[in-house]
Order: structure tokens, then C-alpha cells, then sequence
């Protein structure tokens, strides 16, 4: 059986790659089939919207915006540069359905497609409303709308901030408001209050009073207004602003929140110590009318002066009814005159009677002071001095008795010296404490004793104890050099 040949025709059958002169389809390199795929893609889809959700939204350091579009079958990556998403008017969360725009490209690097967006919005006012429900929920968790985080509005401000648009009907609305009712400094702070950066405007705003020192060249506030007219969602949005929120919810001035109609709510009204209405409401709110003010205190000042006449009035009706009460003076003074007089003539008699009565006794007694009456008293008294003059015998017999106690005293007092028997022999030993020692086993046991005799101590020394020398005292009786030993 004849060999075959190989047949060269067939691109498959061979072990080396080969080049066919003709052949259109020349072996391209990966970069360069990547390349041709990325123009492909880009000319073909070079300006696209697609309608998504969100899923794994990520900002890398650099500012850039990676994230992927989702529905329910099917995901497409892409990204955002750093212009493009500070430019946004919302913070891309996941869960939110948007409109992405830009064009397709392929990623070469790792083999993929993926959307480079330019703009991106929210899909509907259903999602928009439905970011703002999330957004809400998670602010109020954090405490940023507590309601005992509220301030009260003082009174009357002196200085009143406000952060609007200088160019609206709404600064105009504020100040006419504000000069009908209670002409007022107004400090404005001129923002955008649409339209990209306008949040970022309002925020830098609330701080910016904030950061006011007192008495510097800008008067600080004592309350800040934040006021926009009214608009669609789209138009108030940048109020509902997570910055915008946290500026006013931070805010060291109390805040009101004056943001669209009445129907119109935002964040930043829950955010506020105090939601008005609209513009012209915030000024009604914050300051109260001067005119009526006025009449109040000439009001007050009218009852304060009726007040004070009726007062007197009263004390002056008062003091004439007890006045007619009183008795007339002269008829108080009548019937002490007559007691006087009374008294007065009774005295003069009194005194006439008593004078008689001492005049007859001073007679009475007078009639007995006669010299023989004086004798005879006198020598009654001689007679019983000399009855009671004391005789020496008596005297005498007292000390006696006396005596002889006191004698008996003093045997008794000689029988009972403890030193006595010692002119008769005996001796009293004590020890070097000065303790009396009555028994041999006591002195032997101290280290020195003293024995009194009759005339003098003796110092000796046991003789268990060394031999220290002695010495004598006592009536000028001395002891020998060497002290004795007590056997």
C-alpha cells in the first residue's frame, strides 16, 4: 500500500505553524486582539444608558468610583473617575437604582467589559424616595434627630445668619419679614442652593457661623436660618445631604430650617432645632413683633400705674374707715383729767392723816425716853453682863480633858513607829528597789540590800552575788572598805 502524503492544505493537521502565501487571517498577538476588541466595543458603543442597580460600590483612595450595574439576570462592571464623582449630587449606596451614562470599553487585564460612566442619576423619584427613606432611617439610628438634642431659639437674637442664594425671592422675603416685625442685623451667607456643590456650599456655611468667635469683625449669630423656596425633590435634594445633615445637626448656633413650601420635607428639617414652613414663616419665628412688644409694655406699665393708685386708693379708704372708729382724744383724755383729779385729793387727805397719826406715836414715845427710865434699864443691863461674865474653872477643866487625848494620841502614835524597835536590836532590810524583804529566799535573790539599824544603813551583798563596794549612810555612820557578806 503506497504512503500517503501529508496534506498541507488542512491549517490542523500539521505540528508547526506555517504561513500560506494569500492567507487573510494572519496569527494577530493578544495585545493586539485585545486592542481591535477595545476599538470595536468603544466605536460601537461609544455613548450608552444603562438602567441599574447598584452592587459593591467602592471609592479607592485615588477618588475614583468602582461599582457594578445589576439587574435580574445579568451584571455589568464599571467605573467612575474622580471628576465625574465628586460632581454627584448623591452618595452612590448599594441597593440604589440609577441611569448610568458613558461608553463601554473592554478591560484588557483581565479579559472583561465594563462601563466608563460620566453621569449617573437616580432612576425615578421611587428610587429617590426610597435612598431618602435609607438615608433617613440611618441618621435617626445615629441620634442626629433626637429631639432632646433640641435647643431653644433665643428670644430675641440681636444677630440672625442665613444661608441661602443672595439673588432669590427668598433673602428678600426674609429681610422685608424681619424689618415689619422686628428690624434685626442680618448676617447672609451666600450659597448655591441647586445644582452640584451646592451641598458642599451649605454645610461649609452652618460650620462657617459656627467657627464665628465673638466680638470679632463678622458678628457672630445667635441664630442661624437655612432657607430655600420651594421646588421638586430633584431642586431640594442637596438639603438632604449626609454633609449637609451633620453640619446642621452639629451646629453650635441654633438652627432653623426654612426649606421649600409647606408640603416640602427634607433631612435637613429633622436635623434643625426648629422646622418652619417656609422662609417668611422662619423670619415670623424668629423674632417677634416689635409693635407688639411696645403696646404689651406700655400695657404693663398702664396696670402697674393702676395697680399702684388702687393700692393707695385702698390704704386710703382703709385709714379713713378705722378713723372713724377712733374715739375723739379729748374724750379719751376726759376720764384720766377727772381719775386725776380724784387721785390728787385723796393724796392731800392721805398725806394730813398719816402726818397725825406719826405725830401722836413720836408723843407716844417720847413720854417714855425720861432719864430714870434710861437708869433703870441701864443697870438691868450691868446686872445681867456680870450674871454671864465666864469663870476660870471652867476654862481650865476643858483643856484638861484636852490634854489628856491628846497625850493618849501620841502613845498611840509611838507604839505604832515602825522604826522604834531598832533602838532596840532589830533591823529593817529592803532591797535596792526600796521593797521591805521579810523572807531569806527574797534576799537572796537581790543583788544588793540595805540594812537600817538604829543609827545608820548598812549596803551588803548576797553572798550568791559579786562583792561591789559598800558604802554607809545615814546619820554620819560609815562602813568599812569591804562591803559584808550575808551568809
Amino acid at each position: 500500500m503506497p504512503e500517503t502524503p501529508p496534506f498541507r492544505d488542512d491549517p490542523g493537521s500539521g505540528l508547526l505553524a506555517s504561513e500560506v502565501a494569500g492567507d487573510n487571517a494572519p496569527a494577530l498577538s493578544i495585545t493586539e486582539i485585545s486592542a481591535l476588541l477595545k476599538r470595536t466595543v468603544e466605536d460601537r458603543f461609544g455613548f450608552v444608558r444603562v438602567r441599574g442597580e447598584l452592587s459593591g460600590v467602592k471609592r479607592a483612595a485615588s477618588g475614583h468610583l468602582y461599582l457594578s450595574l445589576k439587574d435580574e439576570s445579568a451584571r455589568l462592571d464599571g467605573v467612575m473617575w474622580r471628576g465625574g464623582a465628586q460632581r454627584l449630587g448623591f452618595v452612590p449606596e448599594d441597593g440604589i437604582e440609577v441611569v448610568a451614562t458613558g461608553k463601554l470599553t473592554t478591560y484588557p487585564g483581565r479579559s472583561n467589559y465594563q462601563i466608563v460612566i460620566e453621569r449617573m442619576e437616580i432612576a425615578g423619584e421611587g428610587a429617590l424616595l426610597a435612598l431618602l427613606a435609607k438615608t433617613k432611617a440611618r441618621l435617626e439610628a445615629e441620634g442626629l434627630f433626637a429631639l432632646l438634642a433640641k435647643r431653644p431659639l433665643p428670644y430675641l437674637p440681636r444677630v440672625i445668619g442665613v444661608v441661602t442664594s443672595p439673588t432669590g425671592a427668598v433673602i428678600r422675603d426674609i429681610l422685608h419679614r424681619l424689618r415689619d416685625r422686628f428690624p434685626t442685623h442680618v448676617v447672609v451667607w451666600p450659597v448655591l442652593v441647586q445644582g452640584p456643590g451646592a451641598a458642599a456650599q451649605i454645610a461649609a456655611a452652618v460650620r462657617g457661623f459656627s467657627a464665628l468667635a465673638p466680638g470679632g469683625a463678622v458678628p457672630r449669630p445667635d441664630l442661624v436660618i437655612v432657607a430655600r423656596g420651594g421646588g421638586s425633590i430633584e431642586d431640594l435634594w442637596c438639603f438632604n445631604d449626609e454633609d449637609v445633615v451633620r453640619a446642621i445637626a452639629g451646629s453650635t448656633i441654633p438652627t432653623i430650617s426654612a426649606v421649600g413650601h409647606e408640603t416640602d420635607t427634607t433631612l435637613a428639617d429633622f436635623a434643625a432645632d426648629m422646622r418652619a414652613p417656609t422662609p417668611t414663616a422662619a423670619a415670623e419665628i424668629a423674632v417677634p413683633v416689635r409693635g407688639e412688644l411696645v403696646a404689651g409694655i406700655a400695657d404693663l406699665h398702664a396696670r402697674q400705674q393702676r395697680a399702684v393708685v388702687r393700692l393707695v386708693s385702698l390704704a386710703r379708704e382703709r385709714l379713713d374707715q378705722r378713723a372713724r372708729r377712733l374715739p375723739h382724744p379729748q374724750a379719751l383724755l376726759d376720764g384720766q383729767t377727772q381719775r386725776l383729779d380724784d387721785l390728787g385729793d385723796r393724796l392731800r387727805r392721805a398725806l394730813a392723816h398719816r402726818t397725825g397719826l406719826a405725830a401722836a406715836l413720836m408723843a407716844q414715845r417720847a413720854a417714855g425716853l425720861r432719864p430714870a427710865v434710861l437708869t433703870a434699864r441701864l443697870q438691868q443691863g450691868r446686872e445681867r453682863l456680870a450674871a454671864q461674865r465666864l469663870r476660870p474653872a471652867l476654862a481650865l477643866q476643858r483643856i484638861e480633858g484636852l490634854r489628856g487625848q491628846v497625850e493618849a494620841l501620841d502613845r498611840v502614835r509611838r507604839s505604832l513607829d515602825p522604826k522604834a524597835p531598832l533602838k532596840r536590836g532589830y533591823a529593817l532590810v529592803t532591797g535596792a528597789d526600796g521593797q521591805l524583804i521579810r523572807a531569806r529566799a527574797a534576799a537572796a535573790g537581790q543583788g544588793l540590800l540595805h540594812i537600817e539599824f538604829a543609827d545608820g544603813v548598812l549596803d551588803v551583798q548576797p553572798a550568791a552575788a559579786s562583792a561591789p563596794r559598800g558604802s554607809a549612810r545615814g546619820r554620819g555612820t560609815s562602813a568599812a572598805d569591804t562591803q559584808p557578806k550575808l551568809l
